[in-house]
């Protein structure tokens, strides 16, 4: 599905389409998280027990940040 960036105020936005919204089982108002993928970027529904396991998972990776690059050469 294409869709344009529009300027919103001294913003830039996505206007998401009724039909994407509705299978993302969405309405005006609701928040998306915005997740980055090897593929691009994935939108689901806000999911508040995922986020926080994110942001446990991000604290984690700032801190063994040098652990994680070594695992990463192997």
């Amino acid at each position: 599905m294409k869709l344009k960036i529009t300027t919103i105020g001294n913003s830039a936005g996505v206007v998401l389409p009724r039909e994407l919204l509705a299978r993302l089982h969405l309405d005006k108002g609701d928040t998306l998280y915005a997740t980055e993928t090897p593929d691009g970027i994935k939108l689901t529904p806000y999911d508040p027990t995922f986020a926080q396991q994110m942001e446990v998972a991000e604290k984690i990776m700032r801190r063994r940040r040098t652990l994680l690059h070594k695992l990463a050469e192997n």
